[in-house]
């Protein structure tokens, strides 16, 4: 840190903080959706990444269209987060259909058929869209910056991006512990077996639940593209630090999610400005394992009846 004076020190750890929250709204969106289905299903989703890719592409595809309408360009953002969610949640209900319900209480198995998965969507993604990254065009308002004084700029799309994780996150909140569909979801988690006695269709809340984590990954691949390219493995590259976020948060912890997304991201982020890329993510992982050995729970975790 030598060179730099004390403002300019807290100036740059304001803004990686800001930088470091874009990445927290991202792994929040993916672990999210990733921690309910692992919590309640027991299901490892290696393809969990490749449902950030068909949103981040759904979201890109309809920037193409709005370019063809000019008009549309200012608000065409808002339709492409629904439509995003709405194919990942169609494709995700599939999925659990054909592949997952077929492999419950068998975690290795599940683990290497979701790789398979993803494998296959990658290949497929390079076959429709192409090898190389492609963008979405932002709307005027997600470009620039807020300068709340001289020597500090902090990117719209990054606090856009916040307030979307912020609503939808509240949205997955409130259905949890507010709706009918909610409370099937807590009692299957907390004991199937019960669930299933007094008239709960488990395995129709698994189909569901495996669908919503999807889209809400879905959700994320549209917040994705406000801050990078989209490429047929964008979704891979976080598919590691979003299972990091739920082991180390507590598998089924909405808090321990939240908790340990921003922990990670800030470190790396931080970190990342002072080291190397690499170094920052090797250093946030050391970090982890050496707190996870002292707490192997994770930072949060909710107890279940087996």
């Amino acid at each position: 840190m030598d060179g730099y004076s004390a403002s300019e020190l807290v100036d740059i750890f304001t803004m990686q903080a800001f930088a470091g929250i874009s990445l927290f709204s991202v792994f929040v969106l993916m672990a999210l959706g990733l921690a309910i289905i692992f919590g309640q299903m027991g299901v490892i989703n290696m393809a969990h990444g490749e449902f950030l890719t068909i949103g981040a592409y759904s979201t890109v595809a309809m920037s193409m269209l709005a370019e063809k309408y000019p008009a549309l360009l200012n608000y065409y953002f808002f339709l492409a987060v629904i439509v995003a969610f709405l194919i990942a949640f169609v494709i995700g209900w599939l999925v659990e259909i054909s592949i997952i319900r077929h492999l419950y209480k068998r975690p290795l198995d599940t683990l290497l058929a979701t790789w398979g998965l993803s494998l296959i969507m990658q290949q497929f993604f390079r076959s429709a869209f192409g090898a190389r990254e492609v963008s979405a065009v932002l709307p005027d308002w997600l470009m620039g910056s807020w300068t709340p004084r001289e020597g500090l700029d902090i990117p719209i799309n990054g606090l856009f991006v916040l307030g979307l994780t912020i609503v939808l996150s509240a949205a997955v909140v409130m259905f949890l512990l507010r709706s009918r569909w909610g409370l099937k979801v807590r009692a299957t988690t907390q004991n199937r077996a019960m669930a299933g006695a007094v008239g709960i269709d488990t395995a129709k809340v698994d189909r569901m639940t495996f669908a919503l984590g999807c889209g809400i990954a879905g959700v994320a691949g549209a917040a994705f593209t406000t801050i990078a390219s989209t490429g047929p493995t964008s979704g891979s590259l976080y598919i590691v630090d979003t299972f990091l976020v739920v082991v180390f948060g507590g598998a089924g912890s909405l808090i321990g999610t939240f908790a340990s997304a921003f922990s990670i991201a800030q470190a790396q982020s931080i970190l990342g400005f002072f080291l190397s890329g690499s170094m920052a993510k090797v250093l946030t992982l050391v970090a982890v394992v050496g707190i996870l050995m002292a707490r192997p729970e994770g930072l949060f975790s909710i107890r279940v009846r087996k």
